[in-house]
């Protein structure tokens, strides 16, 4: 099976015995296709001593994400290389630089377009983007914020920014936008902190509120800032409500090293891997694979990664699996949590990485 056909799936309705048939297969053949096109890598799995087959999905090689920032990880050639999505980090910081061709690019907005159909269905929609037009202004290197709002205006129609290039809260134009397009549902879309902060905050500290009972709100990111204000989960989704009606909230997890393959929550809280991506909890004493409940580092899996090494990623987040094809939203797969960051990692995020 190729990718193309893995697309026709349903994104959440393939059982977790039958996705990793194909998927030992297609990451064995990836992780040689990557060995044979990519030097540093190549070189890393020389380091690592990884054995030439393996017996299982936990066996394949793990690239850490921070490598994105140490290494030049390119499985094209230069001249191939359509766009560079770079991470987000703090000022100062080195970021990951993610190689993309066309082929690939085009995988990763197929492939949120197919995640996201399971929100808006297979329709475009109008959206309210939560932040500012001067995040696009460079469109050959594109910041993970920038990577983020191409990838989800692809199942908009229509689109309008929230906040002017100063990030101050563009009120009369959502006004005028919400009122052409009151009459069907509407996609507000954003990064969690900068959402709280000059959306929600912006309202809470004017005392206006909008009406978007229509509204699907996804966004994803941002929650170590979030938590070390003490606003949790349910706090978010109650002042959203409170200042624009919009009651379907979803969070998401994703990272600008496998853009596209985001982990969706549903409506009991749960991230949900897609048919098109998985993910495993490790403990880092050993690297072995954690059970069911057990907290630790979450490497993510996803077979689009084909013009960059990066098909499995140690990320520096802990997580919990929760379950697998037993979510009572009746999605297939793994499910799981973020418990937060690793200690002594590089705390960084989408929405993290606007200071002012």
């Amino acid at each position: 099976m190729e990718y193309e056909e893995l697309l026709k799936q349903e994104p959440f309705g393939v059982s977790q015995k039958e996705k990793e048939v194909w998927f030992y297969n297609y990451f064995t053949e990836l992780t040689a296709y990557h060995k044979e096109h990519c030097p540093a890598y190549a070189k890393l799995l020389s380091a690592l001593q990884v054995p030439e087959a393996f017996s299982s999905m936990s066996q394949i090689p793990m690239m850490p994400v921070s490598a994105f920032k140490d290494m030049k990880l390119r499985s094209v050639e230069e001249e191939d290389v359509f766009k560079v999505i770079t991470s987000s980090g703090t000022t100062g910081k080195k970021v990951s630089e993610i190689y993309l061709d066309e082929e690939t690019a085009a995988n990763q907005q197929k492939t949120l377009v197919r995640i996201m159909e399971e929100v808006i269905g297979k329709r475009r929609i109008p959206m309210l983007i939560a932040d500012s037009p001067e995040v696009l202004q460079d469109r050959n290197m594109f910041s993970a914020r920038g990577a983020g709002i191409l990838g989800f205006s692809i199942v908009s129609s229509r689109h309008q920014y929230a906040f002017n290039k100063d990030m101050n809260l563009d009120v009369k134009g959502i006004e005028a936008f919400l009122e052409k397009y009151k009459n069907g549902p509407i996609l507000v879309f954003g990064f969690t902190y900068m959402i709280w902060k000059y959306f929600y905050g912006a309202l809470k500290e004017s005392e206006k509120k909008l009406s978007i009972p229509n509204g699907i709100m996804i966004h994803g990111g941002g929650w170590k800032k979030l938590q070390a204000q003490a606003v949790s989960m349910e706090d978010f989704k109650k002042g959203i409500q409170e200042v624009s009606e919009i009651k379907q909230v979803y969070d998401y997890y994703g990272m600008a090293e496998q853009t596209g393959c985001i982990y969706l929550e549903c409506e009991y809280g749960h991230l949900h891997a897609s048919t098109y991506s998985d993910i495993l909890i490790r403990n880092m004493q050993d690297f072995s694979v954690c059970e069911i409940g057990t907290e630790g580092t979450i490497q993510v899996l996803s077979p689009m990664a084909r013009s960059y090494p990066g098909h499995s990623i140690l990320t520096e987040d802990q997580g919990i699996l929760l379950g697998i094809d037993d979510c009572p939203c009746e999605k297939k797969g793994k499910y799981f949590k973020v418990t937060g960051r690793m200690q002594h990692a590089e705390v960084r995020g989408c929405s993290d990485t606007y200071e002012g």
